[in-house]
């Protein structure tokens, strides 16, 4: 029997158009715009000005605590501006304007095709500075600094390192095709990982709906006599690290805990081939593939994309905007944002970009709660989602704490499968908010 998590979970369409398209690349834009706010934790801090000469892997922000992460020029030219410019929330924040004048990398990336699979020189805390360095964050989408989360607590051990290799969203398949062209460097990164937090095993866990990458994962982790492979059932959201954990360990992560408390440690299938490029290829995170797909696309496929790069490049790129466009998602449907403009940049946590035709972009009309209780079963965290709703609704923000709204992962279930079409998780998100607006201020 493939493993799972046991309690709730959906099971959308799947809808994975791109699957089995190789990666591209495409042109460089003119302009590119970088955000020195990729991640979770503090912005970088710029230290290029308008008019300075750039190379690609060109270190332009650097972090500005232990929460943060070095933000990289993707391009080779000339700063023409640092300025506010609209991100994919739809907020203005800091980006590096950029001029792009050819493709001249900085001289110490290596760029040939050799695989170096040597790392028995290398210590942990070698390794950990480099990734920090590189400015590597989590490639799932959370983008929490890569160098922190390997950052082990006195007194806690990790005996399994698990990489999320699952890509349960509906329409992404960044991951699925990254696995199928570069299955032994993203082995490798796994075994870097390894070295830093001192895990006994490796554990990656991939959805049955992706025999092909199995079946290449399994074949080229053969050499290596602690990293295991694992069909999971498909089941969304199996990704999740709390779901990954009890399908692979059997083991629960407390409420309000983190998985080093089940002695765990979960990395992404993507960031764990950024690890291999930036220790054993000296390439910092400035690129990353891309999903850019949807049922009206022409051409859907995974790209191959240098952060900054506007969304719209993209989207040409696979045939153009569709005309029964309705909404651009960034992400996958159940987790991602639409957005309001293609105008706005790839970022380090951009996984994919889908195209959803008007006629499904249309939210349905809500209507009273009917108490079936569909929205508890499908909760993955054993949440009550109708009820965290109503207490969003009256401002009941310290009942919601109580509730464990914060467990919370967003993941969409609940509004999924609701017959009255209520937008659940707004109402959850807008109560997460305020709870985390209130608990900031407490700590003031």
């Amino acid at each position: 029997m493939l493993k799972t998590f046991p309690k709730g979970g959906v099971h959308p369409n799947e809808n994975k158009f791109s699957t089995g398209k190789p990666i591209e690349r495409i042109d460089l834009p003119k302009q590119v715009y970088i955000p020195v706010a990729q991640h979770i934790g503090a912005p970088a801090e710029p230290i290029v000005v308008k008019g300075d000469m750039v190379k690609t892997g060109q270190l332009i922000a650097k972090s500005s605590g232990f929460v943060s992460a070095n933000i990289h020029s993707s391009v080779s030219g000339k700063v023409v501006k640092i300025d506010k410019v609209s991100d994919s929330t739809g907020y203005k924040q800091t980006c590096i304007i950029i001029d792009v004048e050819g493709d001249e990398w900085i001289e110490t990336i290596d760029r040939s095709e050799t695989i170096n699979d040597k790392i028995d020189n290398l210590t942990g805390e070698q390794i950990r500075n480099k990734i920090a360095e590189s400015g590597i964050v989590g490639s799932g989408g959370a983008t929490f600094p890569t160098h922190v989360k390997l950052s082990i607590p006195l007194g806690k051990t990790c005996e399994y390192l698990i990489i999320n290799a699952v890509e349960c969203e509906p329409y992404l398949t960044s991951d699925h095709q990254l696995m199928l062209e570069k299955a032994e460097e993203i082995l490798i990164g796994c075994k870097l990982a390894q070295k830093v937090v001192g895990a006994k095993k490796i554990l990656i866990g991939i959805e049955n709906n992706k025999p092909d990458a199995i079946s290449n994962m399994k074949t080229m982790a053969q050499k290596y006599k602690d990293i295991e492979v694992h069909a999971l059932k498909v089941k969304y959201p199996q990704g999740a690290e709390k779901q990954l954990i009890k399908a692979l360990t059997n083991r629960e992560v407390p409420s309000g805990k983190l998985p080093i408390e089940v002695n765990c440690v979960v990395q992404n299938i993507g960031t764990t081939f950024a690890i291999y490029e930036a220790i054993q290829k000296n390439k910092p995170l400035f690129e990353r593939v891309v999903s850019v797909t949807g049922k009206s696309i022409s051409r859907p496929t995974n790209i191959m994309a240098r952060i900054g790069t506007p969304i719209n490049m993209l989207i040409e790129a696979v045939g153009g905007l569709p005309q029964d466009t309705g909404k651009i998602i960034n992400g996958g449907p159940m987790m991602g944002k639409a957005l309001n403009t293609v105008e706005v940049p790839v970022t380090k946590g951009t996984s994919g970009i889908v195209i959803i035709p008007e006629k499904y972009s249309t939210r349905p009309k809500s209507y009273n709660c009917i108490r079936c209780a569909r929205c508890i079963s499908v909760c993955p965290m054993g949440l009550e989602p109708y009820l965290l709703k109503n207490m969003s609704i009256v401002k009941m923000y310290e009942e919601m704490h109580k509730e464990r709204a914060l467990d919370c992962m967003e993941c969409g279930s609940c509004s999924y499968t609701c017959p009255a079409s209520i937008p659940l998780l707004d109402y959850i998100r807008l109560g997460k908010a305020n709870i985390n607006k209130i608990l900031r201020s407490q700590k003031s």
